[in-house]
């Protein structure tokens, strides 16, 4: 699937958005079953699924961020949270030029805590800014889809992400999901001592739990959930 927007000006002019999306995710390890682009892949997917059901201005994603917990495996790039800040900061300022002063970050990497702050400081004088998904539209998406895990013990590589690529883009799911099951509940120190100090093969979750099926409801629930975030820019009634 192509991941990224194919909209020209001529579409962006008729449409006359007020709302800008913008993907953010990573070029980090996922085990040896998903690609590197795994959380940018789903980034892109998510908002996709936005921009087919309300009037948004989808954007490119941003593709490496703060992976600084997966150093340890092959293949991972990172950045600076505050080059990640500095980005944003500057693709906000040239929508605001062109008329689109609110901006929605559909964050896929769960390592980057600093777009939390990003919004609290956007947020001071008036809403312009919002994260998506938060953790109660993961929650919720995740009973909707039927999903057996939770969020805490399928932290990475796990059932959701996997349903979600076996859905929108099996292409990029290679064989050996189904046997690389892995717990890590107790992570005390992830930020200290990274992830390889929790799981030898890059996984925390359970893939094997995975289906086409919850990735799709999964999809759809959060498409569902987006109503709000822009109920909460004053952008939806």
């Amino acid at each position: 699937m192509n991941l990224l927007p194919t909209a020209t000006s001529r579409d962006v002019e008729e449409q006359q958005p007020r709302v800008a999306v913008l993907p953010i995710g990573s070029f980090e390890q996922h085990g040896q079953y998903l690609p590197l682009i795994t959380d940018t892949a789903i980034a892109c997917i998510v908002g996709q699924q936005i921009a087919a059901a309300y009037p948004v201005h989808l954007l490119p994603p941003i593709t490496i961020s703060c992976s600084h917990e997966h150093a340890a495996f092959p293949g991972t790039a990172s950045i600076s949270a505050r080059t990640l800040i500095a980005v944003i900061d500057d693709i906000r300022a040239s929508l605001a030029r062109s008329g689109v002063d609110k901006l929605v970050m559909v964050n896929g990497h769960g390592g980057n805590y600093v777009l939390s702050n990003v919004v609290q400081e956007a947020n001071v004088d008036t809403p312009t800014m919002s994260l998506f998904p938060l953790g109660t539209d993961w929650s919720r998406a995740r009973e909707h889809g039927g999903l057996v895990s939770d969020r805490h013990g399928d932290m990475h590589a796990g059932e959701i992400e996997t349903s979600i690529l076996l859905h929108a883009a099996p292409d990029l799911v290679r064989d050996g999901y189904a046997e690389a099951d892995q717990e890590a509940a107790d992570r005390s120190f992830l930020l200290v001592r990274g992830m390889s100090n929790y799981t030898k093969t890059g996984v925390i979750g359970f893939p094997s739990q995975a289906t086409a099926e919850k990735g799709k409801a999964v999809l759809e629930n959060l498409q569902s959930s987006f109503a709000q975030h822009l109920e909460a820019l004053g952008e939806w009634a």
